[in-house]
């Protein structure tokens, strides 16, 4: 894929419209990589003028933070606000809740200030300018999807409704989960979940999570996150529904449905 990068673009005197801040799942996770590459592709075929930092993007330090280790997220956020301010960049685009939260919320009392937006809502966006046009019969026209709201999208930052008014353009049947919206139930994976073992209990939070998914009978849970998309595709696999239910991002429902 031809993916601009930020130093390149810079050196030839040119600036474009957004930044796209991959974040480690979707630089480094086999899995999220395949969100990343769906995103760029819808920016290539709308022809928007992006970049990302490649080798220059560090972490953004969340995780850091949720475990405790304030010391490492500061070297982290002080050094990712050194880079984006050099490049003089004013909006950030995400696929990632968790880089999404940190980077508008935590990192403006350390001297970054951006505008920065959930590539959901960013969709969402480029759907009300009627920019992106999809297929008349898209491959997941009369589907069953059900949405799992990411924690750090929903109850952090309020952003209910623009995944939902997404998924409602591909023609499907939404199906919501019994806990949804501010009711919504976490996979398990925030906070620097993700990266420890489970605390003592009688059953994981992704397989209660999943079972909750699977009793709407959808054939795909909706995702918008890397690392529920992780949790829920592991729920998924123990349950052994591989064959009948997939777990996929927004972003890739939108670039298959693209005319």
């Amino acid at each position: 894929m031809k993916v601009p990068v930020m130093a390149d673009l810079a050196a030839n005197g040119t600036h474009p419209e957004i930044l796209f801040w991959v974040g480690c799942s979707g630089s480094f996770d086999i899995r999220a990589q395949k969100i990343t590459r769906a995103f760029a592709a819808i920016l290539n075929k709308l022809n928007i003028q992006y970049a990302i930092l490649g080798k220059e993007e560090y972490c953004t330090g969340d995780p850091a933070r949720r475990a405790g280790n304030e010391f490492l997220f500061q070297m982290m956020a002080y050094n990712n606000i050194h880079v984006l301010n050099g490049y003089g960049i004013k909006k950030i685009v995400t696929t990632c809740p968790h880089c999404f939260n940190i980077l508008k919320n935590e990192y403006p009392e350390l001297g970054g200030h951006f505008e920065v937006i959930h590539h959901t809502v960013f969709l969402q966006q480029l759907m009300d300018e009627g920019k992106i046009v999809m297929k008349e019969d898209g491959p997941f026209k009369g589907k069953k999807i059900t949405y799992h709201d990411s924690c750090y999208l929903g109850r952090a930052n309020g952003i209910y409704e623009a995944p939902r008014k997404v998924l409602e353009v591909l023609d499907i049947a939404l199906t919501e989960m019994k806990r949804c919206g501010s009711k919504g139930l976490c996979c398990g994976a925030g906070g620097a979940q993700m990266f420890k073992e489970d605390e003592p209990g009688n059953k994981r939070i992704n397989i209660e999570r999943t079972e909750e998914a699977l009793q709407t009978n959808a054939n795909i849970i909706a995702a918008a996150c890397p690392f529920c998309n992780t949790m829920m595709t592991d729920g998924v696999k123990n349950k052994e529904k591989e064959a009948e239910v997939q777990v996929l991002d927004i972003a890739e429902l939108i670039e298959q449905s693209m005319a």
